[in-house]
């Protein structure tokens, strides 16, 4: 069974998923502390520019890239 993607809204109403949840949940890390230490390790950017933040807001349209692959962001 697929796991439901978590969201939530910003104060502004936007729907948003967290750069940890959405890395879990693509399958580019298996738990949240390996989503950690992925961010951390200066591997992902987030709309070209290098991201560190484990719980920076991703709204719809932002690219996440990792090891050379792009993933847009649906929520």
């Amino acid at each position: 069974m697929a796991e439901k993607m978590k969201t939530d809204d910003d104060i502004t109403g936007r729907k948003y998923i967290e750069l940890n949840t959405f890395i879990k949940m693509n399958g580019l890390a298996a738990t949240g502390g390996q989503a950690k230490i992925l961010i951390r390790s200066e591997k992902i950017s987030l709309n070209g520019t290098l991201e560190v933040r484990n719980k920076k807001k991703l709204y719809d349209g932002d690219v996440v890239e990792y090891d050379g692959k792009k993933y847009v962001v649906k929520v």
